[in-house]
Order: structure tokens, then C-alpha cells, then sequence
């Protein structure tokens, strides 16, 4: 359950920066001189506001465990109890765990073949497949810490979703291959895990002497509750409630936000990842165990149906379906709509912007329901500003 007022003290850069913008401290940017790419997302709170205070911690209003009592197996839905309650603008502390590579038979089996420390981490998953059971009905998915209910979120709202940190709860993260997994699995004839090893010092990740993987830490799961008329949902496919996202841009200093379909909103978050490559074709990225630092934020001057992510320098409009090219094309939709009712453009202007200066990515084709993701650079609109993280 939720504890009030836990000061943290781990070393983390730029905290002066995210502990000021915690509070509503950036004020409105100009961001036209800003033309980073998106791949530049995680550098960019230290580029606009170098720490002061490295050691300064973000102190939060809530410090949620990864304990079997506030973890589900897989599901969202309206009916899940909360296992926390915040109140709007409240910052929580969520830690979550990742499996990959340990099995429910004998987990301590992992940690011992690969000479791994039974820390905190680690016992909180042995604690959690010895006493949270899946789904009755049989929905399978990850292992999400959750949900959290938000006073004030009703439906209609957003909830915007201000992710001031993400902290490694460990020193290392695993990658799997295994056989009809991921984009190629008909190629994989047997399962292997890889160990990865962080070096904080490099901030890479690491099995094999001569490789060095950018740790860039983020969540793939990250969801309000659908709507009460679907019942419980499994975590794997992502949907407009956000949820299986894989968005790899979600990285400390950018913002989600969620469409409100229940009082409360119930947001759930999990599938934590060390790193990744766009598309995540092996059906895995780097799996690691991390704690989410971030500030809710209930909106009732937006109404949205689908999430979509922002960052200082970008608008990231998701588009989702089960044939990817179907995906591709509701991107570009989104993307177009979004310009021309935030922008001011007519249709055919927004398309023209969409075809000549935004990126679009394959986000995953691993979960189901295949990812595509529009990056809109800020700095192309030179004639407006961008309040990011406004009091």
C-alpha cells in the first residue's frame, strides 16, 4: 500500500531539474532552437536545466511497494481494487518488478545459475509467484503493480501522467530468445536468456566483452483501466487506455496521457525495460525491475480518446491495430488530426506536415495489437510556444 512522504537519497542526475518541474517549475519554452532528434529525448532535461544538485532527491507523496498484495498478473478492468489512493498533482513512487528468466517452479534457481544477489528486488519477485495467482479466468499478461485510483479523475477526463524519474532497482536486466517468439521465432530453435550488467558509470548494459547497449530505462506498461463494458482486459495487447505500449521514448522528463474511462482512472504500470531497439523483435528488451517517480495530473480541460506521449521537443501520437499497416495508417490519421486541431491547420496542410517533417516508427510488432508511433517535432511550428510542465 501507499506510504506518505518518503524521502529518497539515491544518487540520480538531474534531480534538481525534475524535482523544480515536479512542482510545476518549467515555465513556458521556446523550443524552436531545440531541433533535437527523437532519439536526443533523455539527454534533454539536462540540456535545458542542468542540476545543481545532483543528490537532491524528488521527495514523494506516496512510496507504493512491489508486494504481492499490490500486484496483478496480467489484467486490468474496472473491478480490480485500487491497492493505493492519491489525491490530483500527488507524486508516487511505484516500484514494479520484471521476471524474464525466472520461473514460478523455482525462482531462486535464476539467481543462483547466474551468481545474481537475492536483493530487495529479487526477493519481491520470489515473494510475488509464491503468492499472486493469475487471473481466474485464465487472461495472461506481465506483472503490474496496480491500480492506483486518482481523486477527482472522472470519466471524460485525462490524466496526464509527468514522469519525473525512473530509478534501476538492480544491476542487471535480461533479454530472451526462444522459439516462435518475436518477429523471427520461426528461425529460434532454442530458448536463451542473456544476462545483461549495467555499468552506471558508462550507462550501458552489457553480456559479451566488446558490446555496450545505451541504458535508457522506461516502461512498456503504462494504462488506465478500459472501460467497465469490457470487463478485465490481458496486459499483452496496448489499447487507447494505453497499457502494452513499448514506447521507448517514454523516458524521465516526458509526459503520458491517458483517457479517463472510470472513476479514479486506475492507472497500472509495469513491464519494465532497461533498454530497447525500436520494434522489439525479439518479443523482449532489456526486462528489468525499475521504480516509476511521477506526478498525476487529472485534466479536465482535455478530452481525449486515445493516449499519446509528449516530451520537451516532441508530440508522439501512437497508432494501433493488429495489421501493422492498418497501425501505420492510423498513426498517420492521429498524427494529421492532432496538427490540425492543436495547430491550426486545415487536413490537407496538416498531411503535407506529416509527409515532409515528421518521422513515424514502428513502435513493436510483438504484442498482439502491432505499434506505430508519429514523431512531431516542436521546433517546426516557429511561431508558437510550448508551456511543458506549467504550474
Amino acid at each position: 500500500m501507499a506510504t506518505s512522504k518518503q524521502e529518497r537519497t539515491r544518487e540520480n542526475p538531474r534531480r534538481n531539474f525534475l524535482k523544480n518541474a515536479a512542482k510545476g517549475g518549467i515555465a513556458a519554452l521556446s523550443l524552436s532552437s531545440l531541433a533535437a532528434s527523437a532519439f536526443a529525448i533523455d539527454k534533454v532535461a539536462t540540456d535545458l536545466n542542468p542540476a545543481k544538485d545532483e543528490n537532491a532527491p524528488i521527495k514523494p507523496d506516496h512510496l507504493i511497494r512491489s508486494t504481492p498484495e499490490n500486484t496483478v498478473w496480467g489484467y486490468y478492468g474496472f473491478n480490480v481494487p485500487p491497492i493505493a489512493t492519491i489525491k490530483d498533482g500527488d507524486i508516487a513512487e511505484i516500484q514494479t518488478v520484471n521476471t524474464t528468466g525466472v520461473t514460478r517452479k523455482d525462482p531462486e534457481a535464476f539467481y543462483k545459475a547466474n551468481n545474481l544477489p537475492l536483493d530487495q528486488q529479487a526477493q519481491d519477485i520470489i515473494n510475488i509467484y509464491k503468492n499472486v495467482k493469475p487471473e481466474p479466468s485464465g487472461l495472461s499478461g506481465h506483472l503490474l503493480t496496480g491500480p492506483i485510483y486518482i481523486e477527482g479523475a472522472e470519466p471524460g477526463d485525462t490524466l496526464e501522467v509527468r514522469i519525473l524519474d525512473i530509478v534501476l532497482r538492480s544491476g542487471y536486466g535480461v533479454n530472451a530468445v526462444w522459439p516462435k517468439g518475436g518477429d523471427i521465432g520461426d528461425e529460434v530453435k532454442t530458448r536463451e536468456n542473456f544476462v545483461y550488467k549495467y555499468d552506471k558509470k558508462k550507462k550501458t548494459a552489457t553480456f559479451k566483452e566488446g558490446l555496450e547497449i545505451p541504458v535508457k530505462p522506461f516502461f512498456g506498461v503504462m494504462a488506465v483501466s478500459p472501460s467497465a463494458e469490457k470487463g478485465r482486459v490481458s496486459s499483452i495487447p496496448p489499447g487507447p487506455h494505453g497499457g502494452n505500449m513499448d514506447l521507448k521514448h517514454l523516458v524521465r522528463g516526458t509526459t503520458l496521457f491517458l483517457p479517463v474511462t472510470n472513476k479514479g482512472a486506475l492507472f497500472t504500470t509495469g513491464d519494465c525495460h532497461a533498454a530497447q531497439g525500436t520494434g522489439e523483435i525479439s518479443g523482449v528488451a532489456i526486462e528489468a525491475s525499475l521504480t516509476l517517480i511521477a506526478k498525476f495530473v487529472v485534466r479536465k480541460d482535455k478530452h481525449i480518446e486515445h493516449v499519446y506521449a509528449e516530451s520537451p521537443t516532441h508530440f508522439i501520437i501512437l497508432g494501433l491495430d493488429p495489421d501493422l499497416s492498418k497501425a501505420m495508417k492510423n498513426a498517420a490519421l492521429n498524427a494529421v488530426n492532432f496538427i490540425k486541431d492543436n495547430m491550426g491547420y486545415t487536413f490537407n496542410e496538416a498531411l503535407s506536415i506529416c509527409s515532409t517533417g515528421v518521422d513515424f516508427e514502428v513502435t513493436q510488432a510483438v504484442d498482439q495489437t502491432l505499434g506505430v508511433n508519429a514523431m512531431i517535432p516542436k521546433s517546426i511550428f516557429t511561431n508558437k510556444k510550448f508551456p511543458y510542465w506549467e504550474s
